[in-house]
């Protein structure tokens, strides 16, 4: 038995409410990626789909092993960790006496943490060298939340996601004097868009790239520049 899990959930909403998904990544003790899984939520709003990230991670793994759970969501975060005390006692009403969200979500999470050990560790999203594991999760939300589909390690997909160019706070010009070498990437180039791939991965057309591929953003995510233009 593994002595300790390291795991990151994520959830994205196209127009909040709008098409939406959930996702987990779970790693071993060292923080490698071991698996994943992402499902779609049709139309809901972006803390439905957080919450429902961390309801279904918590689900999936061993509960008789401590697991440390990266989020950049707040918001779902405070939910069980902070405020959830405070419900309880109100009725399950906040503070302004109104009935709290998304309370089925929330019930089933306080269930499941009762009886592990959990710790919260919140990380923020889309920063150069941030963390990776809430760079998969987020990826993989990001595609099912578009396409709909189930995606991950049980579903066949042995591939994890390759997660967005994270945005740098420094100029292009900035970024190409030093090499473009924050966080990993090469950063972008002069040419619609593209950039090289900073990990191998697999085009919406189910061919897959090497790392240092070129690569382009298309509507289901990464992939070859010749498949975004096919989908135009």
């Amino acid at each position: 038995m593994e002595e300790r899990i390291i795991a990151a959930c994520d959830g994205a909403s196209k127009g909040n409410p709008g098409p939406a998904a959930w996702a987990w990544v779970v790693a071993d003790g060292q923080g490698s990626p071991r698996r994943w899984e992402a499902g779609p939520l049709g139309t809901a709003t972006n803390n439905v789909a957080e919450l429902t990230a961390l309801l279904e991670l918590l689900k999936s793994t061993d509960p008789a092993v401590p697991v440390e759970v990266r989020m950049d969501s707040q918001y779902a975060m405070n939910a069980v960790t902070k405020w959830l005390p405070g419900w309880k006692r109100n009725g399950w009403k906040t503070s302004a006496g109104k009935p709290v969200a998304n309370r089925e979500l929330v019930t089933g999470i306080d269930e499941l943490l009762s009886s592990r050990s959990v710790t919260f560790r919140y990380v923020p999203a889309h920063q150069v060298g941030g963390d990776p594991l809430n760079a998969l999760a987020d990826q993989a939300a990001s595609e099912v939340a578009v396409s709909q589909q189930a995606a991950g390690t049980a579903y066949g997909t042995a591939d994890m996601p390759v997660p967005a160019p994270a945005r740098s706070t420094k100029s292009r010009t900035a970024g190409a004097a030093d090499g473009g070498t924050a966080g990993g990437s090469t950063g972008r180039t002069r040419s619609g868009g593209t950039i090289r791939a900073k990990f191998a991965g697999r085009c919406h057309c189910g061919k897959p790239y090497a790392a240092k591929d070129m690569i382009a953003r298309n509507p289901n995510g990464w992939g070859h520049p010749e498949c975004r233009a096919a989908l135009a």
